[in-house]
């Protein structure tokens, strides 16, 4: 569905400030800041399919393959030295050792001659095994903090996941909810980049005193771009 939004009242928005760092909001779900040849992305959640197989919820098992075809295109593009996947990069501990041979060879090609960190996530808390990169908690760079899951209150740098953002608007009797960016020029929260996952609205309780009330931006994700819409447009649901 094209989104039908009121483009006087939603801004393009390519480029964001988080903390004074300059990222690239990109439409596919990812962040990559220039300055840092640094690409961040969230949530992959890797063999989702095959973990819920395992519990005897059977669902079409392409989700690996189509969320790692989508990194090779934004990789191509962005070709960063650094790569920061923000936790629950796989969808349970025993995703990485369940990869398919195709899959692991495609995972260790985009991340040959980087400096690649997993975040450690709450679905995934190890290091992934026998797979390169390294494991960490959380990682400082220049005025950021990478995590996966954001802290309480309001703090200055921090880009996280976990959450899963999504934002919804009605114009001209239309509903309209996409996911989302989540930032209010302190810290970001990124959207899920696995196919697999599902999305929370901005307006949830979970990200109750996250951002500061009058500067939050809900950064949708359209096919093309991404809008910038400020909290008033924001609708619950």
């Amino acid at each position: 569905m094209n989104l039908a939004i009121d483009t006087t009242a939603a801004a393009s928005a390519d480029l964001v400030a988080i903390a004074g760092e300059h990222a690239v909001c990109d439409p596919r779900g990812v962040l990559y800041f220039p300055e840092l040849s640094l690409l961040a992305v969230s949530d992959l959640h890797l063999e989702k399919g095959s973990s819920l197989a395992r519990r005897g919820t059977l669902i079409p098992p392409y989700d690996t393959a189509a969320t790692l075809g989508k990194l090779q295109l934004v990789m191509a593009d962005y070709a960063p030295r650094i790569v920061i996947s923000l936790g629950d990069s796989f969808h349970d501990g025993e995703g990485a050792s369940r990869l398919h041979d195709d899959f692991r060879e495609r995972l260790e090609t985009l991340m040959a001659g980087r400096d690649w960190f997993w975040v450690a996530g709450n679905h995934d808390p190890d290091a992934p095994a026998d797979l390169p990169g390294e494991t960490v908690m959380e990682l400082a760079v220049a005025s950021l903090v990478f995590r996966h899951e954001p802290s309480k209150g309001q703090v200055a740098g921090e880009v996280a996941g976990h959450l899963h953002p999504c934002a919804r608007i009605v114009q001209r009797g239309r509903s309209v909810r996409r996911r989302c960016f989540a930032g209010d020029g302190l810290r970001m929260i990124m959207p899920a980049f696995g196919a697999y996952t599902g999305s929370l609205n901005v307006l949830d309780r979970a990200y109750a005193g996250l951002f500061r009330r009058d500067s939050l931006i809900a950064y949708m994700m359209g096919k093309d771009r991404i809008f910038a819409l400020p909290g008033a447009m924001l609708r619950p649901g």
